[in-house]
């Protein structure tokens, strides 16, 4: 164990770099983790063929589950800030066997968009060349697997080798790259509705009431993969948590970091998936966005007729939001492994700190190479990677979210009922969440068990999007029995015991 400060239970300090990040800077690092201008680009089509017009409705849905776990985060992280989050909270919570699986859970999920965000970062790189230098068959180049494969490695290295050098380095970076895209966007959504307004849209559409209610999809399947999808775009926010041993003001900085987050990133994403929908309709051809040729990446689709000469900005804000949150991203999964190996739950290397730069150094390293091997395996094995592993992505989410936000119910248990405030933020919000969260989880990983789920790709009658999301989970679980094997000092609470908030009136 670290000679650093221990507290009560055996929490303690890992030697990260306390103080570097403020409210802005956090707020800015979980937008960037968010990505909404890759996330939209990739989410957006495949959100619409589940659910048509009800876009925005099932955006809401998604934001609540969202907001209801953020403040059950808030409430734990106020009580224990360890840059573990949900590791350490749920092992708090539920003892070391459901919070080394709330662990995985989140670095499972983190390391699935990694290697998901390098892959839309390489394409649009390769489609900006292509706009460039007025050459289409650039674009092209992001099918040569090889190249692809090679470029996509270039592009974890540098995020990696970013990330390592701490979390200074990290808010440089990412103040630049996330106002540009937040800028594009803008400007993406004022100019759709421009065309609408001028009578130039492709398939204008008028708003409407109904668009906001969620009661109106026509099947409970279609609500819950709509909302799964709708998951994945709000996930990241996060990320603020992890860095709460870092952040100024430990306590609160990284709960209220949260919140801003996720409140700015759903008034981002109405306002551009109105714009989008108002402009191209939810049509099955050409521009529209039912159009499953279309839905990979809708931006890329929709930027040239809607920004005219302008289109090349809205692919380097894809790149810029795609490269920036393969660097952000980063964020998470270091740290969760940093203190995985800190208290003991992961080989003690994971708990090794950069000396220079005081960032989780190893864990970095780790997190890189694991992203890359899932990104070669799933490249390789299915052209539709990119969709099957967002749609398995919302699953790992939901998983790992629900576990936290029940975390949170359990452990305050015993002050729950002591007045409307504990109620409400400590029992009620987080028990909403989590269980929404779960019954998402249970009822995607049902429905992507048909080998119609997803792209339709399947291994043996069962779905991809199943195998990767409830096999990625069943690793997990095999490898917790490896370490406890290897290990058992974790395992049998002798390094992070299991607690209860107690009540103090």
């Amino acid at each position: 164990m670290s000679t650093a400060k221990t507290t009560e239970h055996g929490l303690s300090e890992k030697g990260l770099k306390a103080g570097s990040v403020g409210l802005i800077g956090a707020v800015v690092i979980g937008i960037s983790c968010i990505a909404p201008a890759y996330t939209l680009t990739a989410a957006l089509g495949p959100t619409v063929s589940e659910v048509g017009v009800h876009l925005p409705a099932i955006f809401l849905v998604g934001f609540i589950p969202m907001l209801l776990v953020a403040l059950g985060y808030r409430e734990l992280n106020n009580a224990m800030p360890d840059a573990g989050t949900s590791f350490t909270w749920a092992t708090r919570a539920f003892g070391p066997w459901l919070g080394w699986m709330g662990g995985w859970g989140l670095i499972a999920a983190t390391i699935i968009v990694l290697s998901n965000l390098a892959a839309v970062a390489v394409d649009f790189f390769y489609l900006m060349l292509a706009q460039i230098f007025g050459n289409p068959s650039l674009a092209e180049l992001t099918r040569n697997l090889p190249l692809n494969i090679a470029t996509t490695l270039v592009f974890i290295a540098a995020a990696c080798w970013i990330s390592y050098r701490g979390m200074e380095t990290t808010k440089s970076f990412q103040y630049v790259l996330v106002g540009f895209q937040l800028l594009v966007l803008g400007w993406f959504a004022v100019a759709a509705f421009a065309h609408v307004a001028n009578g130039t849209a492709f398939d204008a559409t008028a708003i409407q009431a109904d668009w906001f209610n969620p009661f109106a999809v026509e099947s409970f399947s279609q609500f819950a993969a709509g909302v799964s999808l709708s998951i994945f775009i709000f996930w990241g926010w996060d990320v603020t948590l992890t860095m709460n041993e870092e952040t100024k003001n430990p306590k609160k900085t990284p709960g209220r970091a949260a919140t801003v987050t996720i409140i700015v990133i759903v008034l981002i994403y109405m306002t551009v998936s109105l714009a989008t929908l108002s402009y191209a309709g939810i049509g099955t051809t050409g521009l529209g966005a039912g159009n499953p040729e279309n839905q990979n990446s809708i931006f890329a689709v929709l930027a040239g007729p809607v920004m005219g000469p302008f289109a090349i900005l809205m692919s380097l804000a894809i790149l810029s939001s795609s490269a920036a949150s393969l660097q952000s991203t980063f964020v998470s999964p270091a740290r969760t492994l940093l203190s995985m190996g800190h208290y003991r739950a992961l080989p003690k290397s994971f708990g090794r700190i950069s000396p220079t730069h005081k960032s989780p150094g190893y864990a970095t390293v780790a997190a890189a190479i694991a992203a890359a091997g899932f990104y070669i395996i799933t490249r390789t094995l299915s052209e539709n990677a990119l969709w099957d592993t967002i749609t398995a992505l919302g699953m790992m989410i939901c998983f790992y979210y629900g576990i936290t936000a029940l975390a949170c119910v359990w452990y305050f248990r015993a002050e729950a009922f002591h007045g409307a405030r504990n109620f409400f933020f400590k029992f009620l919000a987080p028990l909403l969440g989590g269980v929404i969260l779960l019954v998402m989880f249970f009822k995607t990983a049902y429905d992507s068990m048909d080998p119609s789920y997803g792209s339709g790709s399947n291994i043996g009658g069962l779905g991809l999007v199943f195998i990767l999301g409830c096999g990625v989970i069943a690793l997990g679980a095999v490898l917790m029995f490896f370490m406890y094997r290897r290990h058992p000092e974790f395992f049998k609470g002798e390094v992070l015991s299991r607690a209860q908030q107690p009540y103090n009136p």
